[in-house]
């Protein structure tokens, strides 16, 4: 299962990964809150998938507090976090999350999203 969501409330910088791992072959689903992506996950459509990708600073609520509810909602789903604050990593201190910070290159991203999804596939996700 190669489906992704990503997160972003910058638009630019959505469709710029998400055009990346559309072309490394991935279906991409975006939401630009918190809020969106936790009701997506919820869905039906949530089942499918493999890996979220998110950014730290969004409007609403921080990234952190997006994996806290998320991890109510897929416990088990790999999570990567995109930030341009490097400090911001002590936030997910044991959330089981992967933290890059910007900027993040297309072959890396394109990588460690593959690496996410294969965790997802090994555990049953």
């Amino acid at each position: 299962m190669s489906r992704i969501l990503l997160i972003d409330d910058d638009p630019l910088q959505l469709r710029v990964r998400e055009a990346v791992l559309r072309d490394a072959g991935m279906e991409v689903y975006v939401a630009t809150t918190a809020e969106s992506a936790l009701a997506l996950l919820k869905s039906r459509v949530g089942d499918s998938i493999g890996a979220v990708v998110t950014d730290h600073i969004m409007p609403g609520c921080s990234g952190a507090v997006f994996v806290h509810a998320l991890r109510e909602v897929k416990p088990e789903i790999p999570v990567m976090v995109v930030s341009g604050m490097p400090e911001a990593e002590d936030e997910y201190q044991d959330m089981n999350v992967v933290f890059r910070a910007k900027p993040l290159p297309p072959p890396q991203l394109i990588a460690l999203v593959r690496e996410l999804l294969e965790k997802s596939e090994r555990h049953g996700g």
